[in-house]
Formats: structure tokens, C-alpha cells, sequence
């Protein structure tokens, strides 16, 4: 027993060193390369104003000099990591938030070198494209939490954006197309709940399915009607929050982040507090995690692990759905071809970092959304940053491996996930 605590204190003794050396490379690194291309007197303008809308008082933009910046941002990074050598910290989460800020700040006044962009601008374009992986990840901790792997949220999503937009055109109703998408997600959730639950298939293999049939199935339909009925695609969106109420966009840094925004936006932070609060503090709550952890148990105590589930899993589906909506009706207005592009997966991963939790999963799928922000703005500034193109369009999805590699291994599951459930 000795040995084996022994080895293990030296097992975290190692892995804290190698924590401490990896932020003195990222200081290295900070050093290394935002502190090439740059001139002495060079400094970066960072815009907390917004041309969208006029602001009832505009506020100074930040103004600050690069070199000097870069380099007090690394030194606090290696200040950091020589103090967790020499005595660790307890907790790492709290110095990888600060070098992770660190490390975006020093690349984003190196990136707006000589020239400006907006602050505002790139957080506000962040919570917008985080909000369909929000709302995807809540989907994937409603199934999830109730032991049910859902990875056929991408699919979800898909065919909810291509129904929203269809019945939207076809009967006039941004509204019915709302419900549309709503209805989609959850019949494809019911499909997924029936052939795990009921059928006890592979739940990888049952969203699998799903993800090929509704790539196949909106492919198929997008080429033989909207491209022949074009006036089925035709754009149509929610209006903005700052549209309706013009005076709520005029706040100072509040308007421009959260109230030029669609409703979809505020739907998706409003599902966050509900699903936090449901998911800890109410008996529902308290049943789904227990079936999600010991469904032998919830049923001894009287609970229907099946009506459990079966609930979640649709109810996931809905909130997929909603995401699906975030794409047409919430951005761009019409569908495209796989307008998805994968942030189904995403979500999920952002469902795994944020530890299978509303409030980590929302932190998580902020990080994501100013990696999508940020390459988008990179795109602008691609003389600044000599980054081929794309790279840049790769950055979220390296964002998520990052992330992913990261923290498996430090996360829990709930203990029954995946496990179809025999009732004795």
C-alpha cells in the first residue's frame, strides 16, 4: 500500500512538473513569435465601439504598445510556471485560465499590429456562433446525463435547419418554421430513443444513422426542390433584439454583445439557467442523474428508467432542433449543403470539457465560438498575421482537439452512459 502511494505521489509530482515546464514553453513561445514583425513603436487599437447601431456614449478605444504588452503578458506566464515548479499549485485550472488569456491577448495585439479592429465586435460574432454549440451540447447533457449517447446531434441539426426553411417559405411563417425545426429535432431524437432504448442497438451506431440519413436525406431534397423552387430558399431571419427595442442597443459594450442578437441567442442563455437549475435542483433533475448513474437502483427506488429516458432524449432532440434554427432562421437565412459543418461534433466535445455540466458546457462553447470569431477576423487581417487562409479555417477545429486531449481522462461521465438498461 506504501509503494503504491509512493508511486502515485511521484506520478503527480511528475505531471506537475511537466505542467510548470509546458507554460515556460508557451511564455518561450509568446516571446518567440509576437515578438517577431513588430517595430519598436508599433501599437495595436482595440475598438469598444460598434457601427451597428449609434451609442448613446462612445467609449475610448484601447490603445496599447505591442512589445511592451508581449512582453509583460509572457513574464507573467513564466513567473507562473517557475512558482508551480518550485511549489505546485493544488488546483491548475485557475493558471491555465490565466496563461490561456494571457496567450490570446499577446496574439491579438500582435495580430492588430499597426492597425485596428473591434474588441466588441469579435465577443459579441463569439457568443453568437457559440450559441448553436451551446444548445447542441445541452442536448447532448439531456441525453447524456440519462445514460443515453447522443451523437446524432449534427443530423438533428441539419435536418431542423432544412425544415425550418422550407416551411417557413412554403406557409409565410417564420414562426411555424420555428416550430418546424423544434418538431424535426424531435422526432429524430424519438427515432434515436426507440432504437437504444426499446431496441437496445448501439447508440453509436443508431446516431450514426441518423447523421448519414439526414446528410443524404437534405442533400437529396435541397438539389431536387429548393434549387428548382428557389423561392423555397428564400432568406428569411429573425430580426435582431436592437431592431425591436433600438434603444437597448445604443448601452455601452452591453448592447452591441447581447442585445444585437436574434431571440434564438437569448433562447439559447435562457435554456442554459433552466437546464442548470433543472438538471440540480429539482427531482426531475435528481431522477435523470440517477438513472444516468445507477438506473438498477432509481428503479428500485420507483423510478421509470425508460420514461426517463425516453423524455430526455426528445427533449434533447428539441433543443437540437433549436440549434438547427440558429443556423437559417437566427444567421444566414436559407440553407446551404452541410450548412452545419460539424459543430454537432463540437458540441459534443464542448459537452465533454465542460464535464457534462450547463455552465462548463456554455464556458466551453465560448472558447469555441472566439476561435470560429477569431479566424473569421483573421481572415481581414491576413496581411498582419502572414497565416496561410486555411489554417485559419482549420483553428475551431484544432481548438477542439486541443481541448478534448486536454481533458480526457480528467473528467466523469455518468457511470451508466451508453449502457442500454435490462429491467429484472
Amino acid at each position: 500500500m506504501a509503494t503504491f502511494t509512493h508511486t502515485l505521489t511521484r506520478a503527480n509530482v511528475l505531471a506537475q512538473k511537466r505542467r510548470g515546464l509546458f507554460y515556460i514553453l508557451v511564455a518561450l513561445a509568446m516571446l518567440a513569435f509576437f515578438t517577431s514583425e513588430v517595430k519598436p513603436d508599433q501599437i495595436a487599437t482595440l475598438g469598444l465601439n460598434t457601427t451597428r447601431s449609434v451609442q448613446l456614449v462612445r467609449l475610448p478605444d484601447i490603445v496599447v504598445p505591442v512589445l511592451p504588452t508581449v512582453w509583460f503578458l509572457a513574464i507573467v506566464v513564466f513567473a507562473l510556471a517557475v512558482l508551480d515548479l518550485v511549489r505546485p499549485f493544488r488546483r491548475g485550472g485557475w493558471l491555465l485560465g490565466i496563461a490561456s488569456f494571457s496567450f490570446l491577448a499577446a496574439f491579438l495585439v500582435w495580430a492588430a499590429r499597426g492597425t485596428s479592429f473591434s474588441l466588441i465586435g469579435i465577443l459579441s460574432a463569439s457568443l453568437q456562433l457559440a450559441t448553436p454549440i451551446l444548445l447542441g451540447a445541452l442536448a447532448a447533457i439531456l441525453c447524456e446525463r440519462s445514460a443515453v449517447i447522443n451523437i446524432a446531434i449534427e443530423g438533428m441539426m441539419l435536418s431542423a435547419a432544412f425544415t425550418s426553411v422550407l416551411v417557413a417559405n412554403a406557409t409565410g411563417s417564420i414562426v411555424l418554421g420555428f416550430v418546424a425545426a423544434l418538431a424535426t429535432g424531435a422526432i429524430l431524437a424519438a427515432w434515436h430513443a426507440v432504437l437504444s432504448i426499446r431496441f437496445k442497438v448501439n447508440q453509436i451506431v443508431s446516431g450514426t444513422v441518423i447523421n448519414i440519413f439526414a446528410i443524404g436525406l437534405t442533400n437529396f431534397l435541397n438539389q431536387r426542390l429548393m434549387q428548382e423552387y428557389t423561392e423555397l430558399n428564400n432568406e428569411v431571419t429573425f430580426p435582431y433584439i436592437s431592431q425591436i427595442f433600438p434603444d437597448l442597443g445604443k448601452i455601452p459594450i452591453v448592447g452591441p454583445l447581447l442585445f444585437d442578437q436574434t431571440p434564438i441567442v437569448w433562447l439559447a442563455l435562457i435554456l442554459l439557467v433552466v437546464i442548470q437549475v433543472m438538471l440540480f435542483h429539482t427531482r426531475w433533475g435528481l431522477r435523470t442523474r440517477a438513472v444516468g448513474e445507477h438506473p438498477k437502483t432509481g428503479d428500485t427506488l420507483g423510478i421509470n428508467v425508460f420514461r426517463v429516458r425516453y423524455t430526455n432524449v426528445i427533449l434533447g432532440g428539441v433543443v437540437a432542433g433549436l440549434a438547427g434554427a440558429y443556423f437559417t432562421l437566427g444567421s444566414v437565412g436559407r440553407f446551404d449543403k452541410l450548412m452545419t459543418s460539424g459543430r454537432g461534433f463540437i458540441a459534443i466535445a464542448a459537452m465533454i470539457f465542460g464535464n457534462w455540466t450547463p455552465t462548463g458546457a456554455f464556458a466551453s462553447s465560448l472558447i469555441f465560438g472566439f476561435a470560429d470569431a477569431l479566424q473569421v477576423k483573421l481572415q481581414i487581417l491576413i496581411g498582419q498575421v502572414n497565416i496561410p487562409y486555411e489554417f485559419l479555417l482549420m483553428l475551431p477545429y484544432v481548438v477542439t482537439m486541443i481541448a478534448l486531449a486536454g481533458v480526457v481522462g480528467r473528467v466523469q461521465m455518468p457511470a451508466a452512459d451508453g449502457q442500454p438498461y435490462e429491467k429484472q
